[in-house]
């Protein structure tokens, strides 16, 4: 449940204990819950589309040919994934969350997140977790690979995981955006982005974003890419409605 909506439900009962009689606390009660109905039912949606200005510096070719259980999943030669970009400019990977004003940074999803090595890739290859979920790494390759989130403010840990062997699963403590790396695949790069909210979204080749049930309020959006930084916006819901938002990066040139 949303920390707003606790703390208006306390703040409701707080009131109605104040109350002497029986009548004023029901008659108190049932106005308090009409006044609580919009505020209850309200969630709002903040939604738009990341692009792009400029020409993205080329992406290096892979060459898997040391690793041939991988480079047969792939038809052709893939390359690095640094910059993604899709139709109409738009601008993959970004993760686009709300930085202030969820106000929900307990409120931890139980379902993990799974972050899959497969043909010698992370998949996806920007991965977005709350604080606290689980994080379970899977090897999808009859290949050893070797996990390597190189962490600053959480804990920094490196382990083997050979073709079969189970899930690697791990929580962070702390926000961060991690890069993560194969010691045994160089080109293998991907980052972990912990989150202290559930209220995230992580783009495609679309360039589209969503964050939906947000309850009334003023909150301030940030969209990260790995290779172009960060920027924000100030949004406000007033109800049921859906607000458009829009960034644009300015690609770094060849």
């Amino acid at each position: 449940m949303n920390r707003r909506k606790i703390e208006f439900i306390h703040g409701c009962f707080s009131i109605v204990r104040m109350r002497d009689s029986l009548r004023d606390k029901q008659m108190l009660l049932v106005l308090l819950v009409m006044l609580a109905l919009p505020f209850w039912l309200s969630a709002g949606t903040i939604e738009g589309k990341v692009t792009y200005t400029g020409t993205p510096a080329r992406q290096k070719p892979i060459n898997m040919s040391e690793e041939p259980a991988c480079a047969k999943q792939h038809a052709t030669p893939i390359t690095g994934e640094s910059v993604v970009t899709g139709p109409n400019k738009a601008l993959a990977n970004v993760v686009v969350y709300v930085s202030a004003g969820a106000n929900d940074e307990g409120e931890v999803p139980q379902q993990a997140v799974t972050l899959e090595q497969k043909g010698c890739q992370y998949v996806p290859h920007v991965v977005a977790i709350h604080t606290g979920q689980e994080l379970r790494v899977v090897n999808g390759d009859q290949a050893l690979h070797n996990v390597h989130p190189v962490a600053k403010v959480n804990r920094e840990w490196n382990k083997s995981q050979p073709s079969g062997a189970p899930p690697i699963s791990e929580k962070y403590d702390k926000a961060e955006f991690i890069p993560v790396k194969c010691n045994v695949h160089p080109w293998m790069r991907g980052y972990i982005a912990v989150l202290n909210t559930s209220h995230f979204d992580v783009t495609k080749v679309s360039g589209e974003f969503k964050l939906p049930n947000l309850p009334p309020g003023r909150y301030t959006i940030t969209a990260w890419h790995e290779e172009y930084g960060t920027q924000t916006a100030d949004v406000t819901i007033a109800g049921n409605e859906t607000k458009d938002v829009n960034f644009t990066f300015k690609a770094k040139a060849y």
